[in-house]
């Protein structure tokens, strides 16, 4: 499982800029560890109020309860580091 800085440099090589959009299955995760990963984030307040879920067209993903493909972070992400 990754950890937040791991999620975080991650997320900032595929989306090239904060902010951006960027497909959950780009991860390279399998669904399972996505959605466990996802949601245990996205169930932190001190997190989650940096990460944007969408839904647009691609794999989908339960997500604290929500059907989401994309996410994009907040820069002010990096104070957490």
């Amino acid at each position: 499982m990754l950890n937040l800085r791991e999620v975080v440099n991650r997320y900032a090589k595929l989306a090239g800029s904060f902010g951006e959009s960027v497909a959950l299955a780009e991860f390279g995760l399998t669904a399972e560890e996505t959605a466990k990963l996802f949601s245990a984030l996205d169930e932190d307040y001190h997190i989650s109020r940096f990460f944007h879920f969408s839904t647009r067209q691609g794999v989908r993903y339960l997500i604290s309860g929500a059907e989401v493909t994309h996410i994009s972070i907040d820069v002010g992400i990096q104070a957490l580091l």
